[in-house]
């Protein structure tokens, strides 16, 4: 393992979304996304970055895990142990989309869980929706064996995401980080079909001001933007009569696994 595998990173790069039915639907957008280290996370110093603090870029604690302000180190640990996964004792890395200018939608953050060799053996995708409502899915291989790239892990969909597709079918996730580049797959199964296949991948750089000036200089308003694509998808697809699901209640866990 190299010596910077578990160092603090930006990541630059594009989400996919292709709907497959009842009609085609493909977009692409610029995405940037930031992988933290949570043993890194108290003493973390980055010009324009705040942790728990106001800052250009902010990375608030209650924005993610317990929501309520609490350290996310321990209350990761506890649900991995709660679940049974104590082989992921390693580095937990969060890569999440931070708030800027105190703005944030996040419609998905990932936290990597390892052992302490360093091979990964939990996923955690922290969901949200513009409800305002949040649910957890947790994945993992149900012998607790390394998750390595192209492996695809299944978790059901419970949770509301959007009014266009029901809750029922499930997500297969996939999960690669090689030669700086990490890349995300979540493609949603439903009524024996694949309905939407979405990719996430972004190149690594070290998290330096440097980084974060490029970021603001190329993406400005990227948690802005991210809102108004989605309600803009959401018109295209209304204009083409796509069927409309009303939202259900949420899920009364909040965690799946």
């Amino acid at each position: 393992m190299a010596a910077d595998a578990f160092a603090p990173k930006v990541c630059m790069g594009a989400v996919m979304h292709e709907r497959t039915r009842p009609v085609h639907n493909r977009f692409t957008y610029p995405l940037a996304t930031l992988r933290i280290p949570l043993s890194r996370l108290e003493g973390l110093r980055v010009p324009l970055l705040g942790v728990d603090r106001p800052g250009v870029f902010s990375l608030r604690s209650r924005d993610h895990g317990a929501r309520n302000g609490a350290p996310l180190l321990p209350w990761i640990r506890d649900l991995l142990d709660r679940q049974g996964l104590v082989e992921a004792d390693g580095e937990v890395v969060l890569q999440t989309m931070p708030r800027m200018f105190g703005f944030l939608f996040n419609p998905v953050s990932f936290w990597f869980c390892h052992d302490r060799q360093g091979g990964l053996r939990a996923v955690l995708a922290e969901v949200s929706n513009t409800f305002g409502e949040h649910h957890n899915y947790l994945v993992a291989h149900p012998d607790h064996r390394p998750i390595t790239a192209g492996d695809e892990l299944k978790a059901c969909k419970v949770f509301h995401v959007s009014p266009f597709f029901p809750v029922r079918g499930e997500y297969r996730f996939r999960f690669s980080r090689q030669g700086g580049v990490v890349s995300t797959a979540i493609d949603y199964w439903e009524g024996g079909h694949c309905q939407l296949a979405t990719r996430m991948s972004g190149r690594e750089q070290p998290l330096t001001g440097r980084a974060l000036l490029g970021w603001l200089a190329r993406l400005p308003l990227m948690s802005f933007g991210v809102v108004l694509r989605i309600h803009w998808q959401a018109l295209r697809l209304a204009l083409r009569r796509v069927p409309f699901f009303r939202k259900p209640h949420p899920p009364t866990e909040e965690l799946s696994s």
